[in-house]
């Protein structure tokens, strides 16, 4: 019997999986092979470029001046080394195509994104609850138009939910031998470090994941070999960022680990055009991000830029915290933001309310229900506080610097599988009531029958 279900699961996210990945593929297939400025993919036009001029040997510059402020031929690091390679290493390989590239890319996420949520809803809270929230993965709207965008998003999604899962496997009671712990360990320093060389921010999440590791292997009486095991996923990413450390070094003759945009940022996000209510996109409200630079700075090169301008970011919130408490408590409605707006464009706000809008609240009540499940357990090693713990803090990082609808898409990734267990609770709860009203019903009919 048991055989039979387990068989009839696998069918079920066989299903599901295929649905996903026909899904972003229709996606990719309606947007073609033309890349442009769609709502919330401005990016993507940045890395086609990009990924051609490394093709074509001019290396990691652009032909023309470019957002941010890059000069004309000057070396940039703006832009996820690792995601131009990809691209341009595919370009290489079957043509600059961007459907093409779509279309590999669809299928890659369209699998893994809904897969690795059902292995964390199962290791969670059972198989069912797994299967949802492979389900609500494959259908979230923002995961299907962004599966087909030229972006660092959906595999920077699907690297964190990896990293997830090899941080509970890493995390787990000691079930089999040491050298399967060190390759559990192994694997996650290199989804970390791809993770990192995608989008840089994960750094500073890091070490909340560390700890929650450290503080589980404290319960279960084995701290020593965590330790070990972490550095060993710590000298991983070490070793795939140093390159690209180096790399950077020799280009602008300035320390720049990795990428040169959360100056950019954290001075954009706390410049006081913002006052106290922070506004997404300054453009909408007749600012613009180039004009706040300095041209007192122009003639800095892109990391000495990067680097000046996060220290005048950092000036802006000593000169005046009660106006940053006040702008970073105003950027709470724009992260989480779930509703249509007149600013918005169609596709982003079906995008908005067909994902996050409709989601939330069995997020929400799959959290509450994990947390009541677990009283009075609620610390290390429990399981689902690991993946609160990361959507608390990475929504805290952006709610502290830049707040955007799409940088908020991982957290929803891993509140996705809250919201499989929440829908798991909900068709249950309604099962039973619907059970009970049967049962009620035949109950009366039969009275009935015998009064007459």
């Amino acid at each position: 019997m048991q055989r039979l279900i387990e068989t009839r699961h696998k069918s079920i996210l066989i299903t599901i999986l295929a649905l996903s990945v026909l899904l972003r593929v229709g996606v990719s297939v309606y947007l073609g092979s033309t890349v442009e400025n769609l709502p919330g993919t401005a990016d993507q036009v940045s890395y086609h470029t990009l990924a051609q001029r490394v093709l074509q040997g001019h290396g990691f510059t652009f032909g023309d001046p470019w957002w941010p402020a890059t000069r004309a031929e000057a070396p940039t690091a703006h832009w996820s080394y690792l995601y131009t390679l990809f691209l341009a290493g595919l370009y290489g390989l079957l043509g600059a195509n961007p459907l093409t590239a779509r279309l590999v890319q669809s299928v890659l996420v369209g699998i893994l994104q809904p897969y690795l949520s059902y292995w964390l809803g199962r290791r969670l809270f059972g198989p069912t609850a797994g299967l949802a929230a492979a389900v609500l993965s494959a259908l979230y709207a923002y995961f299907i138009y962004y599966a087909a965008a030229l972006m660092t998003e959906s595999f920077y999604i699907t690297a964190v939910l990896g990293g997830l899962c090899l941080a509970l496997l890493v995390a787990a009671p000691r079930q089999a031998g040491s050298d399967r712990r060190l390759k559990h360990a192994l694997g996650f320093g290199l989804v970390l470090g791809i993770a990192v060389l995608l989008r840089q921010v994960v750094l500073v999440v890091l070490p909340f994941v560390f700890l929650w590791i450290l503080l589980a292997a404290r319960a279960q009486g084995r701290l020593r070999a965590a330790i070990a095991n972490l550095a060993a996923a710590g000298a991983v990413v070490v070793a795939m960022i140093l390159p690209l450390t180096a790399f950077n070094y020799a280009r602008f003759g300035e320390f720049v680990l990795l990428n040169t945009n959360s100056g950019f940022a954290f001075y954009w996000a706390n410049h006081p055009i913002q006052g106290t209510h922070f506004q997404p996109i300054l453009e909408s409200s007749g600012g613009d991000y180039g004009s706040l630079i300095p041209a007192e700075l122009n003639h800095l090169n892109e990391a000495q830029l990067d680097r000046e301008l996060l220290g005048r970011g950092l000036r802006f919130v000593a000169d005046d915290p009660g106006r940053y408490l006040l702008l970073s408590l105003s950027r709470i409605s724009a992260y989480f933001m779930f509703w249509p707006s007149s600013d918005s464009s169609t596709v982003s706000n079906l995008s908005r309310v067909l994902s996050f809008g409709l989601m939330w609240p069995l997020m929400l009540l799959g959290a509450v229900l994990a947390v009541k499940r677990a009283l009075p357990a609620v610390r290390p090693p429990w399981p689902a506080g690991l993946l609160l713990l990361f959507a608390l803090a990475y929504s805290a990082i952006h709610i502290l610097s830049w707040a955007l609808v799409r940088y908020r898409l991982p957290v929803d990734a891993v509140l996705l599988v809250f919201a499989g267990f929440g829908l798991q609770s909900v068709l249950a709860w309604g099962g039973r009531r619907w059970q009970a009203s049967t049962a009620g019903s035949v109950r009366r009919r039969a009275l009935r029958a015998v009064e007459e």
